[in-house]
């Protein structure tokens, strides 16, 4: 049994413990409803922005639009989306085991052939890349520090000349979906090339647009807009579902740390109790040995 000294140290620490876990929880909390507002608010744009991407990319008729180009899958890149933090359950490695599953189920040949790239955004996806010695873009994990449209923007910016320009085949992207507090939706999400409606499961239906002025300048100026806005909602996603996560871990962190303290506590009084009861014998045996003397 152990000591009443290393009882009560060990006491001291899990309160410590505690009064952390319940701290971080209360910074997660406030954080999350800044981050929740900003993607609720963004989701109406982004699911309109996208619709009307993919009826202008089943409008093309001649098949030459870039963003639409389906090229064989030589060069694929994918943007992994974690945080730059730990303590917040298994939100990361859901998305590490997500990418590593889609290279190994549906990239196993261009991963053979090491045309497999990662842009990888929060750092703890950098270092899980970096570790493995992967190739990797490092330019773009830090968005986290300034979460702004124009940062994201950059990094999508990156991405759509790489695939303009043929460097790449296909780009997806893997993160988490805030649904609520407690709950994450993994999704793995083709950013290019573009699908058409028919070729989705959402329910856009396809419409007609009438240009003005003219479809080339509004095309140029829209598509990469639309492109940008996807991955900043993606990221935005990412965020409140970071912070939805470590609430919750560091909730049940605070909780478990509760029920390990009346344990303690109970060890700690039982111990107590057991080192008086064995100096009252050893008084009453010296007692005794006393009256027989």
């Amino acid at each position: 049994m152990a000591s009443l000294k290393e009882v009560k140290s060990r006491i001291t620490s899990v309160i410590s413990t505690q009064q952390i876990t319940k701290a971080m929880k209360m910074v997660a909390a406030a954080k999350l409803r800044k981050s929740q507002d900003k993607i609720m608010q963004m989701r109406p744009f982004a699911k309109k922005m996208n619709s009307l991407l993919q009826n202008l990319s089943s409008a093309e008729t001649d098949g030459q639009a870039w963003y639409s180009s389906v090229r064989e899958e030589k060069n694929i890149l994918i943007i992994p989306i974690t945080s730059d933090r730990g303590l917040c359950g298994s939100f990361n490695s859901s998305v590490l085991k997500a990418v590593n599953r889609l290279t190994e189920e549906k990239y196993s040949k261009q991963a053979k052939a090491g045309n497999i790239t990662y842009m990888p955004i929060g750092k703890k996806a950098l270092e899980y890349f970096e570790k493995r010695r992967q190739k990797s873009i490092s330019g773009y994990w830090n968005l986290f520090q300034n979460l702004t449209f124009d940062n994201v923007a950059k990094a999508a910016e990156y991405a759509l000349e790489a695939f303009q320009k043929g460097e790449f085949d296909k780009i997806e992207i893997v993160y988490n979906e805030f649904k609520n507090v407690a709950t994450q939706i993994l999704r793995v999400e083709q950013l290019l090339p573009v699908l058409p409606v028919a070729n989705t499961n959402s329910s856009v239906t396809q419409t007609d647009y009438i240009y003005q002025p003219n479809q080339e300048e509004i095309l140029s100026g829209l598509i990469p807009k639309s492109l940008k806005v996807q991955l900043y909602k993606a990221v935005l996603d990412s965020n409140a579902s970071e912070n939805g996560a470590r609430m919750t871990a560091m909730d049940k962190a605070t909780e478990n740390a509760g029920d390990l303290l009346k344990e303690l506590k109970l060890t700690y009084n039982r111990t107590r109790q057991a080192a008086i009861t064995k100096e009252i014998l050893e008084i009453v045996a010296g007692a005794e040995a006393l009256k027989s003397a």
